[in-house]
């Protein structure tokens, strides 16, 4: 087992093992990894139960550690995944939405574990960066929009 020197740690009530397949299975450059369980029983577990689970999000390692509710998660941490096309874009986002997540704006949305991602198009972080009235216009765009149209974005672009 080799343990990574900076590793991304998300907390979970217990469903960490879930998770990290569902993401291994949506996301290209995802896998699961080692699952650590309890070895003897503890004040909020038994011997046997899941405690962390290793898993990599697009290339990024993490830590899924069951911890039980204490602690939410909210929009301050999420995951920003680039998408070529449409295609790509509606795929992750159907994944994620589809699997007991729900919508936000901006291209932005939550799984059900509450963890956000956000579901980027290229061509958006291009208008972006191209700055100007280019920028302007794809922006105003996006504003408008749940899952992000690269359609429109891209008739936006030009104007």
């Amino acid at each position: 087992m080799t343990i990574a020197r900076n590793t991304i740690c998300l907390w979970f009530d217990r469903d960490a093992e879930v998770a990290a397949g569902f993401y291994a299975e949506t996301f290209p450059d995802s896998s699961v990894g080692a699952v650590l369980r309890a070895p003897a029983d503890y004040p909020s577990g038994k011997a046997g139960d899941v405690l962390t689970v290793e898993f990599t999000v697009a290339g990024i390692p993490c830590i899924g550690l069951n911890g039980g509710p204490l602690f939410k998660h909210n929009e301050a941490f999420s995951f920003q995944i680039a998408t070529d096309n449409q295609e790509e874009t509606d795929r992750y986002w159907n994944a994620i939405v589809g699997n007991g997540g729900e919508e936000s704006v901006c291209g932005w949305c939550k799984d059900r574990w509450g963890i956000s991602w956000q579901i980027t198009p290229r061509v958006m972080t291009e208008a972006m960066a191209a700055g100007g009235q280019e920028a302007k216009r794809a922006f105003e765009a996006m504003l408008d929009m749940k899952k992000i149209d690269v359609a429109a974005i891209e008739t936006a672009r030009r104007g």
